[in-house]
């Protein structure tokens, strides 16, 4: 086995979340229309893992996002606005012959057919992480790692580092994935998108789109996607405007880590955060309940998605994955976990970038909160994170 040697994760850990992947350095462009007619665009960051990085540490969780950038202004950039959200980088590599991955993209939705995206990332540094050359004793460090299947498509070294970190092993985190099918990415490339289906089996909790899910593996609805996933404890299915449907098993992560301030499996949070110390202790309670129970038959649940007031659809997907990460940590119902997820991709989606501030923590745990008509009622948009209640939740009783 590649890496450290089985046994060696620790019983407990400072760490919440841990995410591995490549960040680049990306351009947004300062006015609609195609790349060839954009005069200007303005620098940011973007990466799927250490989104859901920075997601978590603005949220208040301790989060690290490990990868491998190169010894260049583009790498420093990357470094230094990553750990300004909070987010531990000490785990982060240099390169010092391969360059730090850039990206150009319009301002269109990705779905469409007039997105354009122009990356320049092959022979990256990020390209280069193997399970010879990435720090171990960081990556399973956290109470859970986090995984994305756009790290599998980078290189072989890449796909071989993944099968290590999925495979089964003593003192595990939990292993959390994120399909995140790229089609591009895997033209061409000595592996294909099936690939991504054998990682995730392997993992704990997999968040996958209903579309993603057809184009890459021919798999058609939340019901078949999970009888084609039968081992992941959780398994998140995304579909869009419809919401999301959960699968979950009997043991909902009766395996997570405790974190230093707590002797079981429910509660990673500061002091500030004791105000879910109560859901967490009654799901805490559940997954001990369930111990060594098996996944059992599945909880299927199923959560509307927000009325959302879209400025730019890019980031959702890594916010909600973030939103419904930080609710888990909490011991938060499945249920909340979910809208959770929404409400930390409606944050993202009613900016023009791939990162902001989520809402306050009271703030969203209100709305998630919220009964179904109320949750069906609410439309969120560009600003909504800054108030201390939503219109629509004032309206409701």
């Amino acid at each position: 086995m590649s890496g450290p040697a089985a046994g060696t994760a620790h019983a407990a850990t400072s760490t919440d979340v841990v995410c591995l992947g490549e960040s680049m350095v990306t351009f947004l462009p300062s006015q609609p229309g195609r790349l060839a007619d954009v005069p200007s665009f303005g620098r940011g960051i973007g990466g799927a893992e250490s989104n859901v990085a920075c997601a978590l540490a603005a949220a208040g969780h301790r989060a690290a996002w490990v990868g491998r950038v190169g010894a260049d202004g583009f790498g420093d950039h990357l470094v230094e606005t990553i750990a300004s959200y909070g987010v531990d980088t000490s785990a982060v590599r240099r390169d010092p012959v391969r360059p730090t991955g850039i990206y150009f993209r319009t301002a269109t939705d990705r779905g469409t057919d007039t997105h354009e995206v122009a990356y320049y990332r092959a022979g990256s540094a990020a390209s280069a992480m193997s399970p010879e050359n990435v720090p171990y004793e960081d990556l399973l460090a956290g109470r859970i790692l986090h995984l994305s299947g756009i790290t599998a498509a980078l290189s072989a070294d890449c796909l071989a580092l993944l099968r290590d970190l999925t495979a089964p092993r003593p003192g595990r985190p939990l292993v959390s994935f994120d399909v995140n099918h790229r089609p591009h990415l895997w033209r061409g490339g000595e592996a294909d998108a099936s690939v991504l289906l054998e990682l995730a089996r392997r993992c704990d909790l997999v968040f996958v789109g209903e579309d993603e899910a057809e184009e890459a593996w021919g798999i058609v609805g939340a019901e078949a996607i999970r009888a084609a996933l039968p081992e992941p404890a959780v398994v998140v299915v995304k579909r869009g405007s419809a919401g999301a449907t959960v699968f979950s098993g009997a043991t909902v992560f009766s395996g997570l880590r405790p974190g230093p301030r707590s002797s079981n499996a429910g509660e990673a949070e500061d002091a500030a955060a004791a105000d879910g110390a109560e859901n967490a202790a009654a799901g805490e309670a559940e997954d001990a309940a369930a111990e060594g129970a098996g996944l059992g038959p599945d909880t299927v649940t199923l959560v509307p998605a927000l009325r959302v007031d879209v400025v730019a659809a890019v980031g959702a997907g890594d916010a909600f994955a973030a939103g419904f990460l930080s609710a888990t940590l909490r011991g938060l119902p499945v249920r909340e976990r979910v809208r959770h997820g929404h409400l930390m991709a409606a944050a993202v989606l009613t900016v023009p970038g791939d990162l902001t501030d989520p809402p306050a923590r009271d703030h969203a745990d209100r709305l998630a909160a919220l009964d179904d008509d109320a949750w069906g009622r609410l439309r969120l948009g560009p600003g909504w994170t800054a108030a201390d209640r939503a219109p629509e939740e004032v309206r409701t009783p």
